[in-house]
């Protein structure tokens, strides 16, 4: 699991639920992301595309 902020995890999660993309997809998550109103996600993809796409296949969870 990779560990990100509640903000990100938010992101993250309401990028998928929407289905608008398939999230291995990482220019349209970072877009949707930035269009559904989380800067904070789109920014930490940017910043950690590695851990992003090992998340993709081992799970995201919110930091305590």
């Amino acid at each position: 699991m990779i560990q990100v902020s509640q903000k990100v995890y938010e992101g993250l999660e309401a990028v998928r639920q929407s289905g608008r993309t398939n999230m291995l997809d990482v220019p349209v998550v970072i877009y949707w992301a930035e269009v559904l109103g989380y800067p904070e996600t789109a920014n930490w993809i940017r910043q950690h595309r590695n851990e992003y796409s090992q998340g993709v296949f081992e799970g995201f969870e919110a930091k305590p």
